[in-house]
This record gives structure tokens, sequence and C-alpha cells, in this order.
């Protein structure tokens, strides 16, 4: 297998098939090969908010909800996406893109893509009142 690469970033993706034997979310920064689609539903996500751009939906098994992702088509970065949604049929190596638009949708087809979970950032959380630095 081999990488492709991009300007400052060299991505290498798991062996094909890798979340038939996974039984656990993808660890952050893991490259991992997946099938990109799109889909154009209107109404609401899996965790209740109105879908707009930035949401795909994804098997919350391996890739978790309220959670982001980096995501590559080919060698094309597609950028930071929120996993919001899951479907009947989004199950293991698979992202869903959500668009406005259901005739692109049908036009994009799938692609073979690559997608890393993100880790959250660090957050310094104070408790109302308490002192500030200094």
């Amino acid at each position: 297998m081999s990488p492709f690469r991009l300007p400052g970033v060299v991505v290498s993706g798991a062996a094909r098939g890798w979340w038939k034997l996974a039984s656990h979310p993808v660890r952050f920064g893991d490259p991992l090969p997946v099938l990109v689609t799109e889909y154009c539903l209107k109404g609401t996500t899996r965790r209740g908010r109105y879908v707009r751009p930035g949401i795909v939906a994804a098997d919350p098994r391996f890739f978790p909800l309220s959670r982001y992702i980096e995501l590559y088509v080919g060698t094309k970065y597609i950028g930071r996406l929120l996993v919001d949604d899951t479907g009947k049929r989004i199950k293991g190596a698979r992202i869903d893109v959500w668009t406005p638009d259901c005739h692109e949708a049908r036009r994009f087809g799938i692609a073979k893509g690559t997608a890393v979970l993100v880790p959250r950032p660090a957050t310094d959380v104070r408790q109302a009142g308490s002192a500030g630095p200094g």
C-alpha cells in the first residue's frame, strides 16, 4: 500500500476491510480508507440538529458522533467535517457527506477516500467566579 502525498502531508491508509475486524472506534490521527458518498436529505441529524454544509453521516461504532474528521477524496482535501448523522446504509468504512443539491449527490456517486479522526482541542474549564490566571 503506497501513501499519497499532499504538500507537507503524507497520508497512508489502513488495510482494505479494516473495519470488518475492528471492534472499537478509530484512533485519533489514524488515516483510514473509506468509501465516500453524498446525501441531500432535509430535516435533522441523528443528534437533532438541522442538516447543513460540513455535516457527515458515519457509523458511530467507528467514527463517534460529535467528533470531527478530516476527509480526503483521492488526493483532494475536502475539509474538516462534523460527524453528526448516521444512516441505515452507513456501515463500517463509509462516510456520507451532506449536500443541499440532490442532483450533485447522485452525480458524485461513490469515491475512494481517506478519513482521519481529529482529537478534540484541549480546553481550560473554570467554574464561574473562580480567579483567572495571574
